[in-house]
């Protein structure tokens, strides 16, 4: 008989999910975790409201943005908007939580009423690809 493949649904918790895939999860609050995978940059995940919001912290605008240029600055803010195309479908944007420390973030965001294995494993996939983009172009600057 040729090869027939059967594909299984199988309902995990989500901490449980992440841990058996090789993650560490260290739970902040009842809404949020840290997620660290394979010494990677840590992912925060909260959950309100049927969502799941993933954000990583790039860093500090302030070490990043030029104190001597505002054209400098705005070069650099609009090459990461332009990474906004090229790392779908997480983005970077600007953390403003502390105007004294605006950070530069990666984010993105998933409804939890039918979440799949694969889509919550290419979110992180995502963002690390985003990270190494990141990376690159800030070590480029320096």
């Amino acid at each position: 008989m040729q090869k027939i493949t059967v594909h299984a649904t199988k309902e995990f918790d989500l901490l449980g999910f992440l841990a058996a895939q090789g993650m560490e999860v260290e739970v902040l609050t009842e809404n949020v975790c840290k997620i660290t995978r394979d010494e990677e940059v840590p992912v925060f995940l909260s959950h309100n409201d049927g969502s799941l919001y993933f954000e990583v912290d790039i860093g500090s605008l302030n070490n990043a943005l030029s104190p001597d240029s505002d054209d400098l600055s705005v070069h650099l803010l609009t090459e990461f908007l332009n990474l906004n195309t090229e790392v779908l479908p997480v983005s970077f944007g600007i953390n403003s939580t502390d105007p004294a420390d605006p950070r530069l973030v990666l984010v993105e965001s998933r409804v939890t009423g039918d979440l799949s294995d694969q889509e919550l494993l290419s979110v992180f996939d995502a963002l690390s690809i985003a990270v190494d983009k990141a990376e690159r172009l800030l070590s480029s600057r320096q």
